[in-house]
């Protein structure tokens, strides 16, 4: 795969908190589950977070997302955004984790991993070009995280990424390096 072009700036990518369905460890993509309490608490604790600079807030449409936003920042807006929303797994959402296809595959009635791909490629090269003076937290899922990984880091998915932790992807001019914040 040729690398993507990198986004014009560094950006921040926070995993909701713990929902019921990662608790149950089930498939939900698409599906629209809530916030756990420790999913809740999680997003509470981020309220506490220092950040290096001035930020911009975007969440995935996705209520599990806009929860943690509304619980992680509770006096600032922030902006949905669709291209944040996590990968469709089609006839496999509701499935056991354990049933999870292999990523390169499309499921039936699911979003393809190559369309993914696109649509956060554009979704957060956008959002940085309109942010030029804060640094962009966007507040999504694992399969964000990963496609991120695959587009500007090392081209692997990596581990599922943890919930509710800010994930910074430091532009350096040629790739991007993830650190945790």
């Amino acid at each position: 795969m040729t690398a993507a072009p990198l986004p014009s700036r560094s950006f921040c990518l926070i995993r909701h908190g713990e929902t019921t369905a990662n608790a149950d460890e089930i498939i939900a993509g698409v599906t629209d589950v809530p916030l756990t309490q420790l999913g809740r608490d999680q997003a509470r604790a981020l309220s506490d977070s220092i950040w290096p600079e001035p930020i911009a807030i975007y969440a995935s449409p996705m209520s599990r997302a806009k929860h943690t936003a509304e619980l992680a920042f509770p006096a600032r807006g922030f902006e949905v955004h669709d291209g944040l929303r996590e990968r469709d797994w089609g006839v496999f959402e509701g499935q056991p984790l354990s049933e999870q296809p292999v990523r390169e595959n499309t499921p039936d009635r699911g979003e393809s991993w190559p369309d993914m791909l696109m649509r956060v490629q554009t979704t957060i090269t956008g959002i940085c070009a309109s942010s030029p003076h804060a640094l962009p937290v966007l507040v999504c899922h694992s399969g964000v995280i990963r496609a991120t990984r695959v587009l500007w880091t090392t081209g692997d998915v990596g581990q599922r990424p943890p919930n509710a932790t800010p994930l910074l992807f430091e532009n350096t001019g040629k790739k991007l390096l993830e650190k945790t914040l």
